[in-house]
């Protein structure tokens, strides 16, 4: 995983960052067994969802529900992925699973 400087600034400045930084450990783990390589900008855009998932977790705030049905089109592997991330920060709504699931379905269209 390579970052951009942006990138270690989210980091760098994350009110949580052990939380952060044990969340993309696990992260980069699943991507590894999904062989699943996102760029450095794919990595930039995932950290600061990421950190303003675990913010929402940490602050009981809940994001705007999402239709399931829109997420049809992501793979099984992607949605996976999401699904324990979402459970490894704990205290957020399903809907989480899937937004965050896009991250890593886009990243999937890349060449390894």
């Amino acid at each position: 995983m390579k970052l951009t400087d942006d990138a270690k600034k989210i980091i760098e400045g994350s009110s949580y960052q052990v939380e952060l930084e044990a969340a993309l450990e696990k992260i980069r783990e699943l991507l590894i067994e999904q062989r699943i390589e996102p760029t450095e900008l794919q990595w930039t855009i995932l950290i600061n969802h990421v950190n303003e998932m675990i913010k929402r977790s940490k602050n009981n705030e809940k994001m705007a529900g999402v239709d399931p049905a829109m997420f049809e089109e992501v793979s099984k592997e992607a949605l996976m992925i999401a699904d324990q991330v979402v459970q490894s920060i704990g205290n957020l709504p399903q809907d989480e699973m899937y937004v965050l699931s896009i991250h890593f379905e886009a990243a999937r269209q890349n060449e390894v």
